[in-house]
């Protein structure tokens, strides 16, 4: 069903990777046409997946990498939309957004709730307005593959867009229509405790690589506010009194408060200086792997 003639683009090939499934998906894919079969020799989680699928079509040369699901929930001929801001030089990526005219219909409560609660909550930390951060119908521009460095096993949606805006590279969201099968159940939201305890893991970790001195900062400078706020109540209550022990409580908890938050601060600032480290480290990385793939394309 993937379209093998697309306006504006030369060639197309159809990739597949195949995450250790048992049901004789690799051969499937041969027999329908795809180009390149990657098979896993166990299953090893949608992070790794998806960092496979980027590998191999840099070796293969893309110029652009869209990724869709095969469980049917996706219209294929509506890749060429994804297709178009890139070819037109607008954005590094652009992403399906299931969520702003209301088309998703039979989603999982789950995904509909926490993906609202954590795009609004990263949207902030990035300075940005996110409408669908977990849709993995997306389209990559070959910058965009080059400069992804992605650690995650469970899932990779959340990271790439954190990933991505934290390196100043440009998204764009486009409203699709997307069906979700009732008895059907996602892999990743099987278990809602887990979803929620992995994905809330991976997004703090992502936010605090990103943007370390909100993450450290913001929470210490609260800290040291509400210090001042105790130490200035201590004040006034001694003044009216001058008496220090029945309010020496609010002495204390200052002190606390305010060595908590120093800390928080110190935090940042060294947590700002591996980032600032971290980004020689991945300009390293792409320069190795733009000069890699470009060998092999």
């Amino acid at each position: 069903r993937i379209p093998r003639q697309i306006a504006g683009i030369d060639e197309v090939f159809v990739q597949v990777v195949d995450d250790g499934s048992r049901d004789k998906t690799a051969e499937m894919a041969r027999s329908a046409g795809a180009n390149f079969v990657h098979s896993h020799r166990v299953n090893r989680g949608i992070g790794v997946t998806f960092r496979t699928s980027v590998e191999k079509a840099l070796r293969n040369g893309a110029d652009i990498m869209v990724n869709i699901d095969a469980d049917g929930q996706f219209d294929p001929t509506d890749i060429s939309k994804l297709l178009q801001p890139i070819l037109d030089g607008e954005v590094d990526m652009v992403t399906a957004d299931r969520f702003t005219e209301k088309t998703a219909v039979n989603i999982p409560w789950v995904k509909n709730v926490l993906n609202r609660v954590a795009a609004w909550v990263i949207g902030k930390f990035m300075n940005t307005q996110i409408s669908d951060l977990t849709c993995g119908f997306r389209a990559y521009s070959r910058e965009a593959l080059l400069r992804l460095n992605l650690p995650g096993d469970f899932t990779y949606t959340q990271e790439v867009i954190i990933d991505l805006l934290g390196k100043n590279l440009k998204i764009k969201w486009i409203p699709i229509e997307v069906k979700y099968f009732p008895e059907r159940k996602s892999r990743v939201v099987r278990s809602v405790y887990r979803y929620v305890n992995n994905s809330f893991k991976i997004i703090l970790k992502a936010i605090r690589d990103v943007r370390p001195m909100k993450f450290f900062g913001v929470p210490g400078l609260v800290l040291i506010l509400a210090s001042l706020i105790s130490f200035a109540y201590f004040l006034y209550l001694y003044f009216q009194e001058f008496k220090i022990t029945p309010f020496r409580n609010y002495i204390i908890f200052a002190i606390v408060l305010f060595l908590v938050g120093l800390q928080f601060l110190v935090f940042a600032l060294i947590a700002d200086m591996i980032k600032s480290n971290r980004k020689l480290t991945e300009d390293q990385m792409y320069l190795f792997k733009k000069e890699k793939y470009k060998k092999n394309s």
